[in-house]
């Protein structure tokens, strides 16, 4: 077995002792995630040292700058050839928001952003483009709407995700209750971020309050097991003066409904029903060691999902969270931060051990899982019953980015911020964010959803219904221009790359399908790449790594199909899959059948090629004769075998009529051709 001994979680690097990096030194000597945050925030810069921008992660802002206009020495203020700027991300406990909460982050974003609010993947929210001369304001103002910034980012617990349906379901409200209980138990309990962000100067007395009665969610809970904890701190009873060695994601689903990715989170949690009344929450089935986060060039970072550990009651669930907590900061890896999130620590040690350090710290042993397990999944979208005689409405804002678009933005041209405004100040709905980044409203009449309706097409958005399945389950993380990280796009790009490839499934009958794509602009995973049907994530200018062969309820891992796929040749790598599919997938479109990435993980990696290449060869042949047809023989060809061309000799084919000073009939053929293509609405293939 392993070495049990912990790391040294409070940052100390004793002579002999492990050696941490600089970082976990950092934390150490803080003050609690302070460090030298006042004092910069009171010069003239532009931008925070390298140390003060790790520590003003933990406060929920990272330090970006516009990569679009790097080195232009035309801007004005730019510092260091970089126009620098911050995101101030909003954590945002399950998604669930107020009509007025959600106004004041669009409004903020006008005064002091790029002008849009982008909803994140973990049910944030995030405006860019602040100065830091604003910082300040803008997260005064967050905490005045009671949200707050605090714990949106860094080496602590991050937003809590829940599935969102404002359902008179008695187990998704328990269960929407029992997230926000954790999002509190994860809360940082240092006074810093009081003192720094929200504190009056002016006001000497302000230093001898509570930082907790000022805090939006002011009725934190004790620490489970606090008591017991030889490691723990006084000011921070559950991380220690160094805090976490990562991030650290949770999150509640359903079996029914995993639009959280329940298997992608550190620590999930995944709900019973009691067997004998439905309506009443039996407990959870607890996941532990997923992540999404890679680094290609080393070979021992990966994506992993989590492994089924125990079962709880809801009473336990704030224990076990808490004893999870400790055994990550622990036993976590602190000295190099690309193994140091938890999934290497249960990948390491095994789920065995982990059980066992767990149980330790409860002083008890855990039971074993439920049989229950993830059999679906949700986006959430459309007009939906509540439950209570009143319905939601799911919409599906473009990436999350609540903005005006331009008419020929690849966004579609909505002006969904607009839309949002009005929608918000007519009926002052709840809102919820969706895990895919859409956009929930809540508590509407029947007798409203009419006018509604009128708003989104006044304003030019589109609602689900007119979207392809493949479009509603898509995903793309921010990228470029403002992620430091990215090596190239992705939410500017994603709506072509889903244009070419929804053609594609039109033109084999599989509009029906429900195939789910994820983009990211990096190995990071933020948009959950390596679980879809199909993944694409970013490998270097404008080249992608192709995974194939998840599944769109975030049970399987995809496996890496092609590596270093340029932008515009995704959807033809992607075709001859689909292809094969339509022809040799078991039950395609019945009930039960075997989905496009069922499909895929079965035949695999291999004879996916074998196939490709063979529709390549035929592709091939075909281009050296079509120009030597007829008209006629033409118009043979593809009203006998369109069935059977793949999309890609399909539009050879009709490329090479328009070509030509067609007959009647060829030009009647063609038509009926181009027809295949056309993307089939999602209401449509259900029949509405």
């Amino acid at each position: 077995m392993a070495d049990d001994t912990p790391q040294q979680h409070q940052g100390e690097q004793a002579d002999a002792g492990p050696a941490v990096s600089e970082l976990e030194h950092l934390k150490r000597g803080s003050e609690h995630l302070q460090g030298t945050l006042p004092t910069e925030l009171a010069n003239d810069s532009a931008k925070f040292t390298a140390d003060a921008l790790q520590l003003l992660k933990h406060h929920g802002s990272y330090q970006q700058d516009d990569r679009d206009v790097r080195k232009d020495k035309a801007i004005a203020n730019a510092e260091d050839g970089r126009w620098y700027m911050m995101m101030v991300r909003t954590g945002v406990p399950g998604g669930r928001l107020t009509a007025e909460q959600l106004l004041a982050e669009i409004d903020l974003s006008e005064k002091h952003g790029n002008g849009t609010v982008r909803a994140t993947s973990r049910q944030g929210l995030q405006v860019h483009g602040v100065l830091k001369s604003n910082i300040r304001e803008t997260i005064r103002e967050i905490n005045r709407i009671k949200l707050s910034t605090f714990a949106a980012c860094g080496d602590v617990g991050r937003n809590t995700m829940c599935c969102p349906e404002p359902s008179a379901d008695p187990v998704r409200h328990a269960m929407q209750q029992d997230a926000e209980r954790i999002a509190k138990l994860l809360r940082p309990r240092t006074s810093s971020y009081y003192n720094i962000w929200l504190r009056d100067a002016n006001d000497p007395e302000g230093e001898k309050l509570d930082v907790t009665a000022h805090h939006p969610m002011n009725d934190l809970p004790e620490i489970p097991g606090a008591d017991r904890d030889t490691n723990n701190d006084a000011v921070e009873p559950l991380y220690g003066t160094v805090y976490l060695p990562r991030k650290f994601k949770v999150g509640f689903a359903l079996p029914e409904d995993n639009c959280v990715d329940v298997y992608s989170q550190d620590l999930g949690f995944l709900a019973v029903r009691d067997e004998n009344d439905p309506d009443k929450l039996a407990g959870y089935n607890v996941l532990v060691g997923g992540g999404m986060g890679m680094t290609p060039a080393k070979k021992d970072t990966f994506p992993r999902l989590g492994d089924r550990m125990a079962f709880v009651t809801p009473e336990d669930v704030l224990a076990v969270a808490a004893a999870v907590v400790r055994v990550q900061r622990d036993h976590g890896e602190r000295q190099n931060r690309k193994r140091a999130r938890l999934k290497y620590l249960v990948h390491d040690r095994g789920l065995d051990w982990f059980r066992e350090q767990v149980e330790a710290d409860l002083g008890r042993k855990l039971d074993p899982p439920h049989a229950a397990d993830v059999t679906d999944v949700d986006d959430h979208l459309g007009w939906r019953e509540q439950g209570d005689g009143k319905w939601y409405l799911g919409l599906p804002v473009p990436d999350g980015r609540i903005a005006d678009f331009a008419p020929d933005d690849p966004h579609g041209g909505g002006q969904w911020k607009s839309c949002l405004r009005e929608l918000l100040t007519e009926y002052g709905s709840d809102v919820r964010i969706t895990p895919l980044v859409g956009i929930v409203l809540c508590d509407f009449r029947e007798d409203q959803k009419a006018a509604v309706g009128a708003i989104l097409r006044k304003h030019k958005c589109q609602p689900a219904e007119e979207l392809s399945l493949m479009r509603r389950n898509s995903m793309a993380c921010v990228a470029l221009p403002t992620c430091g990280l990215a090596v190239t796009e992705s939410e500017r790009v994603i709506g072509q790359v889903i244009q070419d490839i929804e053609s594609r499934v039109a033109q084999y009958g599989l509009s029906a399908e429900r195939i789910s794509i994820h983009m990211t602009g990096c190995p990071n995973g933020c948009a959950r790449p390596y679980t879809p049907d199909i993944g694409l994530v970013g490998k270097a200018r404008n080249k992608y790594t192709l995974y194939l062969g998840g599944r769109v309820d975030g049970t399987r891992m995809a496996f890496l199909y092609e590596d270093m796929v340029a932008l515009d040749k995704i959807a033809e790598v992607v075709s001859p899959a689909l292809a094969y599919f339509k022809q040799a997938g078991r039950d395609v479109g019945q009930p039960g059948g075997e989905t496009f990435g069922d499909f895929c993980a079965r035949v695999g990696e291999k004879d996916l090629k074998r196939y490709a290449a063979e529709l390549q060869g035929e592709s091939d042949t075909l281009g050296g004769e079509i120009d030597t047809l007829t008209d006629d023989q033409l118009a043979d060809l593809i009203d006998r075998f369109a069935d059977d061309l793949s999309a890609e000799q399909l539009k050879s084919a009709v490329e090479e009529g328009r070509g030509r000073n067609t007959n009647g009939r060829l030009q009647k053929t063609l038509a009926a051709a181009e027809k295949r293509f056309a993307v089939t609405p999602s209401a449509e293939v259900a029949g509405v």
